[in-house]
């Protein structure tokens, strides 16, 4: 099993810094023992114009069938014996990808202290790889790497026999990359990428495969076109692992909407600047002198923006509640943990989020790296689910679900029901959603379109009251309504706002009809070319940023 790296330079920025990025050093051959064979690195040139790094991966056949303990498929003599002969001592495959975790660990991180801006830095890079077997063809090849930023992707299938031309071609193609891209990206990219060509893993497929492959595609996986083929092969066709693969992605690409449309639209509306009877603008200047001139010059106050009176509507809920430590569940770039922050009472404050790009904003928002050890202890931002229950988000004063079901299917609701009101139980929940009625005093928005295409649904008042009401009588929590922006008689706020409280022990409960399932709104379709969210369950360990 053999693939080269080739990267080109200059004498200002050598093309030998490949080794810095690799951490292999070109003037030594380096040899790494695996669970399967022998990883060895050399450098077959390494010059300042030109330097190739390749991996040579040779496969013990005996330690993979040990490994297996064994076990022939089917238990013929035919697979007993294809477990020695085979074709894995020559074809990339799911071994050569651990080869590559195993061997670049640190340069599959972008981890480089001596040249951090080369490892941040896109590279000309040209990556070989002989033998790749590839069910699908190459067309498969060219759909998976093709978004992915390379200029070229050469598939050339590989012949079964080139003295018999008439038996075609075999399954296996030789693989050549050729663009601009960073180092890290790449390896993620093979990591990833061969083991889905080939179809196949050669260990068992855990539960911890679904972190490990939105580990690896971060950042590229989500937008791919073939992300579902992709999970379901890196998965081993595990039906309830491609499924919460699928789902996960689906909220990473929910979460990293961006959040400046978002407040836009919020913030669209604004009424149109009166006229007078002349149908001249009423703001035009006073010619008349006086008074009335100088008080005009004065500018007026700005009203403040519907994210600005939504953030303040909830910092009001949350000191009426007491509460000192604070959820803020899908925290986004941050911007409510800014605002709780400011407050004297709150003493910790955890951002959960499933969006790692989202949180690294949100850590460059709240300047983590400059903070005192003081306020620094105050605050912590991790990735996590939002409908997977999580151990950590247990024992806090009040949660806050600031615009956040209305992004998440229906069907996926009882699932965040539970993980929030069933299992973390906070004294305090706050939950704001839009309010459907109120989306037709937007002038720049079409008729029944909802206010972001990610919107999975926007709830009437009476849906929203009756989704709120169920949940505080299934889980004990009385509710309270307050409407968020300028409430309008007959359409009600843009903004409507359910304050939970959790009753006390023993207390009677106000008997609430409880739906057979959640209100499904009608007055608001869905946009089809929306995916399905996703939940992600919480990290082994947790990661502040």
């Amino acid at each position: 099993m053999f693939l080269t790296i080739t990267t080109t330079g200059t004498p200002e920025r050598p093309a030998t810094d490949l080794g810095f990025l690799l951490h292999k050093h070109p003037d030594r051959a380096q040899t790494f023992s695996t669970s399967y064979g022998t990883a060895h690195v050399l450098y077959p040139e390494a010059t300042t114009e030109r330097c190739t790094a390749a991996l040579l991966l040779e496969i013990d056949p005996v330690a993979l069938v040990r490994r297996s303990k064994g076990k022939g498929r089917g238990g013929s003599p035919d697979a007993a014996l294809a477990q020695y002969v085979n074709d894995r001592p020559y074809a990339a495959s799911s071994l050569l990808a651990v080869a590559l975790s195993t061997v670049f660990r640190s340069a599959l991180r972008g981890d480089c202290r001596a040249l951090p801006e080369r490892a941040e830095s896109p590279l000309p890079l040209r990556i070989e790889v002989p033998a790749v077997p590839a069910r699908g063809g190459p067309d498969l090849v060219r759909a998976l790497f093709g978004p992915l930023g390379w200029a070229t992707v050469d598939a050339a299938p590989v012949a079964l026999d080139e003295r018999f031309p008439q038996w075609g071609d075999s399954r296996y193609v030789q693989l050549v990359l050729e663009g601009e891209l960073k180092l890290a990206d790449a390896l993620r990219q093979l990591y990833v990428l061969l083991p889905v060509l080939d179809d196949a893993k050669h260990y068992w497929v855990a539960p911890d495969e679904v972190d490990k492959l939105l580990r690896a595609g971060e950042g590229w996986l989500a937008e791919h076109p073939e992300r579902q083929l992709i999970a379901g092969r890196y998965l081993a066709r595990r039906r309830s692992l491609t499924r919460e693969a699928a789902e996960r992605l689906a909220l990473i690409r929910l979460a990293e909407a961006d959040d400046i449309e978002v407040e836009a639209l919020d913030n669209a509306v604004e009424d149109p600047p009166a006229e007078d009877s002349a149908g001249q603008d009423s703001a035009a200047e006073d010619t008349s002198g006086g008074e009335a001139a100088v008080e005009r010059a004065v500018p007026e106050p700005k009203e403040p923006s519907l994210a600005d009176q939504r953030r303040a509507a909830v910092l009001t809920a949350l000191r009426d509640s007491g509460a000192s430590t604070v959820l803020d569940l899908g925290c986004g770039q941050g911007q409510l943990v800014q605002a709780l922050l400011k407050e004297p009472r709150i003493t910790h404050v955890l951002g959960l989020d499933v969006s790692t790009r989202a949180l690294t904003v949100a850590a460059r928002r709240l300047k983590l790296d400059r903070m005192g050890e003081r306020q620094a202890g105050r605050v912590t931002l991790t990735q996590g689910s939002l409908t997977y229950t999580d151990k950590r988000l247990k024992g806090y004063d009040a949660a806050v679900l600031s615009e956040v079901v209305e992004h998440l299917d229906l069907p996926r609701l009882p699932a965040l029901e539970h993980a929030v009101f069933g299992s973390a139980r906070p004294g305090t929940v706050v939950v704001t959603t839009p309010n459907v009625e109120y989306n037709v005093r937007w002038a720049t928005l079409p008729a029944g379109h909802v206010r972001h295409s990610d919107h999975r649904f926007e709830w009437t008042r009476a849906e929203f009251r009756a989704w709120a009401d169920a949940v505080g009588a299934r889980h004990g929590y009385d509710v309270a309504y307050r409407p968020v922006g300028p409430d309008d008689p007959e359409v009600g706020p843009p903004t409507q706002l359910a304050v939970f409280r959790l009753r006390p022990s023993g207390a009677e409960s106000v008997p609430v009809p409880v739906p057979e399932s959640v209100p499904v709104p009608v007055s608001v379709p869905v946009p089809e070319s929306v995916s399905a969210p996703v939940s992600v369950p919480a990290p082994k360990e947790e990661r502040t940023a």
